[in-house]
């Protein structure tokens, strides 16, 4: 079975995690996936599949005869879909001999544009899997199962020399927590790789170094008729806190490894207002110079309007894997010469986030991460194509295979 056929199986189960529930998983809903993931991979003949208590999927398939002592590698997704976007009854469009053109996204109103997205006339003549406008196409990162359960069907099928694989499946990396229960010595690879990116030939081994940050502001309130010297408005003092912040360091502003501070939600009346924000660095000097201004920001609007006025809250959240991952370059060299091997050029670039891998790989699992060939996640927009989806899986068995020499 081909990966593709595989995503659009997956992309039917409603799997969106929660970031306001405190459970784990976060939505039991998740658990439909596993169980799916579990009984596929026992009916391939991996004995040793199942779900535990925390709807983590772990499986292995055993070295092949001969290659016994390669490393044990591990491959793994994620099973949630963002809750930015709605992730109940996707329904894809599957367009063959993609024209290269415009797309219109059913009856939504939406349009894929070549002009927003300009590697649209690249996939002409592939075949084009995008959402119908209404949802998120769920990509991110059922393609990844898809095309990890591929991989390991081909494995058992024969023909791919390897050493013993590690499968895992997450839930919850979309509100960060993917990694918070993972069993890394049950899961047992010496190193692994997300199958979590964008483009096929994709290799990330650098993300940002990120936190939460928020400010509660506590005001005065005062009859607006008699507040001269007296009323401390919560809401002005929140826009006055934000204009604090460099307009250019905003992320509609930044890119590559351009930091930014993100303002993501804001509530506010005269007594009490708070500010929610993101905030994210690839360096690491210059990530802490952005939590210190925050402190300053805290103390100085503190000394104008009194003690306790406002009350920041800094919350790390994941760091840099490049630290990680530079003692064991060979991760990042050995597939970048199976992807030149088939002709293609690798693509190498910083995330402008993070991954279950970044965590994972301060937890003493080096994990850097592989593309799945989707792209615009998060959103309507979001597409993939069956051949960007073979060549990922190609690319996996293909390191396996070099791994296993």
């Amino acid at each position: 079975m081909r990966a593709v056929e595989r995503l659009l199986n997956y992309v039917t189960v409603y799997t969106t995690s929660d970031d306001d529930s405190t459970t784990v998983p976060s939505t039991s809903r998740q658990f439909d996936l596993a169980n799916i993931l579990v009984k596929e991979l026992q009916e391939m003949g991996v004995t040793d599949a199942h779900v535990d208590g925390k709807c983590y999927v772990y499986a292995s398939i055993p070295a092949s005869p001969g290659c016994e002592k390669a490393p044990a590698i591990g491959l793994i997704a994620h099973m949630d879909t963002a809750p930015d976007f709605c992730g109940e009854h996707v329904r894809p469009q599957i367009i063959e001999n993609y024209d290269g053109t415009d797309v219109v996204l059913g009856e939504s109103g939406r349009v894929l544009t070549v002009r927003n997205f300009p590697h649209l006339s690249s996939m002409k003549g592939r075949t084009l899997i995008t959402t119908d406008g209404t949802t998120l196409l769920g990509a991110d990162d059922k393609a990844g199962i898809a095309e990890i359960m591929t991989v390991a069907e081909k494995l058992l099928e024969g023909g791919h020399p390897h050493g013993k694989v590690c499968i895992g499946f997450t839930p919850d990396e979309e509100v960060g927590r993917g990694a918070d229960e993972f069993d890394i010595a049950h899961f047992g690879a010496d190193f692994a790789y997300t199958l979590d990116g964008g483009i096929e030939t994709e290799v990330v081994y650098e993300n940002f170094n990120a936190c939460g940050a928020s400010f509660e502001i506590n005001g005065v309130n005062i009859h607006p008729g008699d507040a001269k010297d007296k009323m401390v408005n919560a809401s002005n003092v929140a826009m006055e806190i934000h204009q604090m912040l460099p307009v250019c360091d905003r992320p509609e502003h930044t890119e590559m490894y351009e930091g930014f501070f993100h303002l993501c939600h804001m509530e506010g009346t005269v007594e009490h207002a708070k500010l929610e924000y993101i905030v994210r660095d690839h360096d690491g000097h210059s990530f802490e110079s952005r939590k210190k201004l925050l402190r300053h920001i805290e103390k100085t609007v503190n000394e104008r309007y009194g003690a306790g006025t406002v009350v920041l809250t800094l919350q790390d959240q994941y760091r840099n894997m490049e630290e990680m991952i530079r003692p064991c370059l060979h991760m990042i060299e050995n597939v970048k010469a199976v992807i030149r091997d088939m002709g293609l050029d690798p693509f190498t670039a910083p995330v402008r986030g993070g991954t279950d891998g970044a965590r994972l790989s301060f937890m003493g699992l080096p994990c850097p991460n592989l593309g799945t060939g989707g792209h615009a996640f998060h959103g309507p927009y979001e597409h993939i194509t069956a051949e960007g989806m073979d060549t990922a899986v190609d690319i996996v068995l293909k390191l396996l295979e070099k791994y296993a020499e």
